[in-house]
């Protein structure tokens, strides 16, 4: 049957007039939102769901409960009995040091000028308060006392995994693809998160860790910038906001894995042993297009859009597209793959500006939210009722941001977001102790102006780089996100020394944070840009209004037009 008069189609055929189209409209050709990319958004929000939970597990696997020396065995056995306990063998017990007089069992003790017996460390282990956690590593492992800071050791081992794996996987990323990453990465989480819950020793546990915080960062560095190349320019942000809901939720999951789950070995399995099925399933997922074509894959890149438009309905159109050359002949003129360094995010003024105002943003954000997400203890309340309520309250401030992202644009939210957050942190600083539900909402408002700031930070750095290095200059951001996660633990460690510190150094970072924001160009309704030098045309653009009008890389298509005959 013949197509009616005056319809237009794209054609296999070499023949006919030769129109350009903008990359969106082409996927608009394909179908620019339909199964396809729910199902695909859908596939890749699953495993976001665990992230939470394989980020701040330590606040369960790892924690300290309330512990003492355990008592010698031959004074345990004369109490046991009921046998009285001579005034010789007087046993003395705290957190981390015990004192005996136990000369009936031929040891030697002293005792000082007061007639009491020295105190010394804990020689024969400690006995530990099970009512909330069956165990931790603290208890299996005795971490505690002056071995206490092990447990913070492990958590920045985990975070400097993390860090590692965006230097490694975000020049990767960019040179082999984001599919290829993603579906190893997942993988690697499978393995070494449950290689963790069967660990024989401290040091064999902190290894696995830091293999998995490799794999997550992979995964974070390729599955927000996977989704954006399939997705239309208007649909960028509730894409990302739509990734960001189910990593909020999975804090609240981990509070309930954790409250059912009150052993750490079954804990860690359960948060890692999902991925084996989200590796299963990940090499349905197609690479990005966009990617395809800046790095001279064309026919891997016409497979894909044709497999989309089936899965869309869209079969007749994917069948007619033809990807016979770029409008910027980047095929023939393009240095192609592999042919773009880290040093490109600096050798411009442009993406030089953008790259140090990305990576002090990402510092911050995560230098406070991680410093105040591992440090649910200071309220003194239920430890799974806070990690809950935490959640909550991110997910609440991501839904206002996702809403306001399209309103306001992406600059002001993360300035104002991110300052909001400062001030929220430092006001609750002169709070007196005992007003402790009022210094709790001060820091319950800062830590979700920090999760709205964290959402917009994903959205608009998967923006602001280009595609060939978009997965560079994220990893760098990932790189200066993971230094904040390692600091933080070492800036909770100084609260022992100045308790007020903390809380002024997680205030103040994202205030200064914030004010770097507004040198950043605006985003909103601007479509994706592709290499180094539309960066920087951009850059000596006037206002975002022009960009507008700029056209997006194009791609050459044969157009015929049909008669009926």
């Amino acid at each position: 049957m013949s197509p009616a008069k005056g319809q237009r189609r794209l054609s296999l055929c070499p023949g006919g007039p030769v129109a350009t189209i903008p990359f969106g409209d082409l996927l608009e050709e394909v179908g620019s939102m339909g199964p396809f990319q729910l199902f695909s958004v859908l596939l890749l929000s699953l495993p976001v769901l665990l992230l939470a939970s394989h980020n701040l597990v330590q606040n369960f696997s790892a924690a300290s409960p309330e512990h003492q020396c355990r008592v010698p065995l031959p004074l345990a056995n004369a109490s046991h009995h009921g046998q009285p306990v001579p005034l010789d063998q007087a046993l003395e017990t705290d957190s981390c040091h015990s004192s005996a007089l136990r000369s009936a069992s031929g040891l030697n003790s002293s005792l000082d000028d007061d007639g009491n017996a020295d105190m010394e460390p804990c020689r024969d282990g400690w006995e530990y308060d099970h009512s909330v956690f069956s165990s931790t590593i603290v208890t299996e492992w005795d971490l505690v006392c002056n071995l206490q800071p092990l447990k913070s050791l492990a958590q920045s081992l985990f975070m400097a995994g993390v860090l590692v794996g965006a230097f490694v996987f975000g020049d990767l990323s960019d040179r082999y693809g984001r599919r290829l990453i993603l579906i190893w990465s997942l993988l690697l989480i499978a393995v070494m998160g449950t290689g963790a819950a069967f660990s024989s020793n401290f040091v064999t546990y902190c290894i696995f860790r830091f293999l998995s915080g490799v794999g997550i960062s992979g995964f974070l560095l390729n599955y927000i910038c996977l989704s954006l190349e399939w997705v239309p320019t208007k649909y960028r942000a509730m894409v990302v906001a739509t990734q960001s809901y189910c990593s909020t939720a999975g804090q609240v999951l981990l509070a309930g894995l954790a409250y059912g789950i009150r052993e750490w070995r079954w804990l860690q399995l359960a948060i890692s042993a999902p991925f084996f099925c989200f590796f299963a399933y990940s090499w349905w997922l197609p690479e990005s297009a966009r990617w395809l074509l800046m790095n001279n894959e064309r026919e891997a890149a016409l497979r894909n859009l044709k497999l989309v438009a089936r899965i869309n309905g869209k079969a007749a159109a994917g069948e007619a597209v033809v990807l016979e050359m770029l409008e910027t002949q980047p095929g023939r003129n393009s240095p192609g793959r592999g042919s773009h360094s880290c040093l490109d995010l600096f050798r411009t003024p442009g993406l030089r500006r953008i790259s140090c105002c990305l990576m002090c943003i990402s510092f911050s954000i995560n230098l406070a939210y991680f410093g105040l997400s591992m440090d649910l203890y200071m309220f003194g309340l239920n430890v799974f009722l806070v990690q809950l309520f935490f959640g909550a309250i991110d997910l609440l401030a991501k839904m206002a941001c996702a809403v306001l992202l399209n309103y306001f644009g992406r600059r002001i939210i993360q300035a104002v977001s991110l300052i909001l957050a400062g001030i929220f942190l430092l006001l609750s600083l002169p709070v007196p102790p005992e007003m402790l539900a009022i210094r709790l909402a001060f820091v319950v408002l800062g830590k979700g102006c920090l999760a709205a700031s964290s959402m917009c930070l994903y959205l608009y750095g998967g923006e602001l780089f280009p595609t060939v290095i978009r997965q560079t200059g994220t990893s760098f951001t990932t790189v200066m996100a993971r230094l904040g996660g390692i600091m933080a633990p070492v800036v909770l460690m100084a609260g022992d020394y100045q308790p007020s510190l903390p809380l002024v150094i997680f205030g103040v970072t994202p205030i200064i944070s914030g004010v770097s924001a507004g040198f950043l160009p605006e985003m909103l309704d601007v479509p994706l840009l592709d290499t180094v030098e539309q960066v920087e045309e951009r850059a000596r653009w006037k206002s975002k209004a022009v960009l507008g009008e700029q056209p997006e890389k194009k791609i050459t298509v044969h157009v015929i037009q049909s008669t009926r005959f």
